[in-house]
């Protein structure tokens, strides 16, 4: 199993007393991610949980945490969107913000959250997109990345790594996370 801890980071200064790390594993055509966000969630907005989990577009528009993949090299790439109320969607792109198109391979995402006073952890257990777990020898690259609404309305952007003059969760040098297959 490949698996690498990352932590975000906030473009630009930020007053919110916050901590979003967590873990991105890979084995066998499984990618399992955890994100965990520490702090003073009172700060944030977070949609309550929903009834039923279903794709939406659009998620980015509140706090939503977001993971992106591609083959090293490649212009393709993955976009995984998910809602700490349950909503979710994945999108394939043919290359840099180009050709954004739901990924037909899910009819459904389940994942987990937990929120308790000061913590809410998100994890996700899926097969990979049958783009990305072909060819067996390929190294994926990955962004891991988030939205957090404000309880101002306003948003904050965070990645692991921002390499553009405005935040862009899109840009290839964000993909830093590099995970070779085992």
């Amino acid at each position: 199993m490949n698996c690498q801890n990352f932590s975000l980071v906030p473009f630009g200064p930020s007053s919110t007393n916050l901590t979003i790390c967590g873990d991105l594993a890979l084995h066998a055509g499984v990618m399992e991610v955890v994100f965990k966000l520490e702090g003073d969630l009172s700060a944030i907005r977070i949609a309550p949980p929903a009834m039923a989990g279903e794709r939406r577009d659009l998620l980015w528009q509140t706090t939503c945490l977001e993971v992106f993949l591609a083959h090293r090299g490649a212009g393709p790439y993955w976009e995984f969107n998910l809602s700490p109320a349950g909503h979710w969607n994945v999108y394939r792109l043919e290359s840099y913000r180009q050709g954004l198109a739901p990924e037909p391979a899910y009819a459904q995402l389940p994942f987990r959250v937990q929120r308790h006073l000061q913590q809410l952890s998100l994890s996700l257990r899926c097969g990979l997109p049958p783009a990305l777990a072909l060819p067996a020898t390929a190294d994926l690259e990955a962004a891991i990345t988030a939205v957090i609404q404000h309880s101002d309305g306003s948003l904050s952007y965070w990645a692991l790594h921002h390499p553009a003059a405005e935040a862009d969760f899109h840009h290839r040098d964000g993909f830093c996370l590099q995970l070779g297959r085992a």
